[in-house]
């Protein structure tokens, strides 16, 4: 899930001796996004793959998954500057020019998350969250089915697992697009996403000083994550 809300040019990139590596995401945010990456990667195949085993792990990657959501949810308030909604997280006006510079050949960079790549952003967080809430109440009526099926009838269990199957539609489509944008802008925009998500630091202008604005306590990350994990583990086994 990849870049971000301050314009810093429209200009062609400056060149080597004049740019500097910038902190951008940070380790937290990182751990985030490739672990979430793996755990849906595992729960797409067990998913359809099927089977006790495949289904045991399928629940517990989606657990994984919510406790992962809820912690950027929470990050995207209290985290680093990049990492933070109000970073990112743009209205209409900004995402229409940004789609028009798109068009028009002109390539504005930002330092995190472009207009539309923050609310791909959001809208990835919002369909993993209804993907593994419904799936707590999920059932197949054979062998498997949600730690909290038990709590709602079985009407309310069979308009939650429709959702979760439409939802894993939505899903695919996100990734899909996801993916598709990160080697478009690679291939045609020559703009590396993949790069700043993996070391953290991005190149930037060297006259940007203001984009490096440091990454927030790893400590509170960790306390977050915790909580998060906390409250999932209470949620399917009270």
């Amino acid at each position: 899930m990849a870049e971000s809300t301050d314009l810093l040019t429209s200009k062609p990139a400056p060149a080597a001796s004049r740019s500097r590596w910038i902190r951008v995401w940070d380790w937290p945010t990182r751990l985030f996004h490739w672990s979430l990456v793996l755990l849906v990667c595992l729960n797409v195949y067990t998913g359809n793959v099927g089977g006790l085993r495949e289904m045991d792990l399928h629940m517990l990657s989606g657990y994984a998954i919510l406790a992962l959501v809820l912690f950027r949810l929470v990050w995207g308030v209290i985290g680093s500057r990049r990492s933070r909604f109000a970073d990112f997280v743009r209205g209409p006006v900004a995402v229409i020019a940004y789609a028009r510079s798109l068009v028009g050949g002109v390539h504005r960079s930002f330092v995190g998350h472009n207009p539309m790549g923050g609310w791909s952003v959001m809208a990835m967080l919002l369909s993993l969250l209804v993907q593994a809430v419904t799936g707590l109440f999920s059932r197949d009526d054979i062998l498997t089915e949600g730690p909290l099926v038990r709590h709602v009838s079985k009407q309310t269990s069979n308009l939650l697992t429709g959702i979760h199957e439409v939802n894993a539609t939505v899903l695919y489509v996100l990734i899909a697009t996801h993916l598709i944008a990160v080697f478009g802008y690679l291939v045609v925009k020559k703009e590396n996403l993949i790069r700043p998500m993996l070391t953290g630091r991005k190149l930037m202008a060297e006259h940007d000083v203001s984009a490096d604005a440091g990454y927030a306590s790893g400590w509170v990350a960790a306390v977050v994550l915790a909580v998060a994990a906390g409250i999932v583990w209470y949620v399917v086994t009270r």
